[in-house]
């Protein structure tokens, strides 16, 4: 199969690309605009596949997807090209209007365009997968629930509120004109080529430093902590299995505090490679004022995912999270060379 992949150069989307090149005979075509977080040193192991190749394009930019379309001409779509910062989209909320929903228009006209003049047998096979996040349900107030596939939208931030707009996108495009879409909504992702201003990343780099690890509030806001490998792995199987018009989430069963979090990494860390006058990393903790809209808790139900496609996380946080910390020891000339001079850490990057 050929899968174009759009976003394949971030985090999640070079996860995915990596899985599909090393685990299937499938052809890949990365759409990627290379903004700050998208990073083609995450592809360098695979990038010299004969089925992978790369276009460098935005997604707002239709005569680039058109063309990419007719070229390499797609059975399958996996969209995951989004702004996805939360703090980025409190201080400059236009370009996650723009990528997220102007960009996902475009995409799905330009993909319905294509797959409406497919011959019948490939336009029966063609699907679009539009990967989003589970921020799009606002949060949980209690200590049990959980966010399910039919949890009415209530998002929190401009980020989340941008890809709740594109997920209403794809559904009104599948049920207006009959295009086959599927949507997955994911919780937090953390694992090796994570860009350093999500949470984990920055308090890892930052520890090694000697900086402080900026906490926001008391840190006792709760995340579903989802390995990118087992995100990917979910990924591919709803793509080329799951069953159009559907909906899936997909979670970690790793419910944890950012405080645990940290205060985890920093355990790790003091076996792992400790500080030089042998003091705790957890001495760098330091709490700072809560973000605007700060969501307390969120939480995913994955039964539907496992019944239905026979998904379940390999990864539990404990075995995630220290081949997490130690991919970051073993490759920290990656991160240097991340950290150009439009990303120096100055966000409090304490959120997702």
């Amino acid at each position: 199969m050929k899968i174009l992949i759009t976003g394949g150069a971030g985090f999640i989307g070079s996860a995915v690309i990596r899985h599909i090149i090393n685990n299937t005979d499938d052809e890949v075509l990365n759409i990627d605009k290379l903004t700050y977080a998208g990073n083609l040193e995450s592809l360098k192991d695979i990038d010299q596949s004969a089925r992978y190749s790369f276009q460098r394009a935005d997604i707002c930019d239709k005569e680039s997807l058109e063309q990419a379309f007719n070229s390499f001409q797609p059975d399958l779509v996996m969209h995951l090209a989004a702004e996805s910062h939360v703090d980025r989209s409190i201080d400059g909320p236009s370009e996650f209007i723009t990528t997220n929903i102007v960009g996902t228009y475009n995409l799905l006209e330009v993909a319905r365009n294509y797959w409406h003049a497919l011959e019948d047998s490939k336009k029966a096979k063609f699907n679009f997968h539009h990967i989003s996040t589970d921020e799009v349900y606002g949060d949980l107030e209690g200590t049990t629930d959980l966010f399910t596939e039919t949890t009415p939208y209530a998002p929190s931030s401009p980020y989340s509120a941008s890809k709740a707009s594109s997920d209403h996108l794809v559904r009104a495009w599948h049920r207006t004109y009959g295009f086959p879409t599927i949507i997955t909504n994911c919780s937090n992702n953390y694992g090796p080529y994570h860009f350093p201003e999500k949470l984990i990343p920055l308090v890892i780099l930052n520890a090694l430093d000697g900086k402080p690890l900026p906490i926001y509030g008391k840190g006792d806001q709760v995340r579903d902590w989802l390995y990118v490998e087992d995100h990917a792995r979910a990924l591919y199987k709803v793509v080329t299995e799951g069953k159009v018009g559907e909906t899936y989430n997909i979670g970690g069963h790793n419910e944890k505090q950012n405080i645990e979090v940290v205060k985890t990494i920093c355990q790790i860390l003091d076996e792992l490679q400790p500080q030089a006058d042998n003091v705790a990393y957890e001495q760098l903790i330091t709490f700072v004022k809560d973000r605007p809209g700060h969501d307390l808790r969120y939480a995913i139900d994955a039964s539907k995912i496992a019944k239905d496609l026979n998904w379940t996380p390999v990864e539990t946080f404990n075995s995630g999270i220290r081949k997490t910390v130690q991919w970051y020891l073993d490759n920290i000339d990656w991160c240097r060379r991340v950290q150009d001079g439009s990303y120096q850490r100055e966000r409090l990057g304490a959120g997702e």
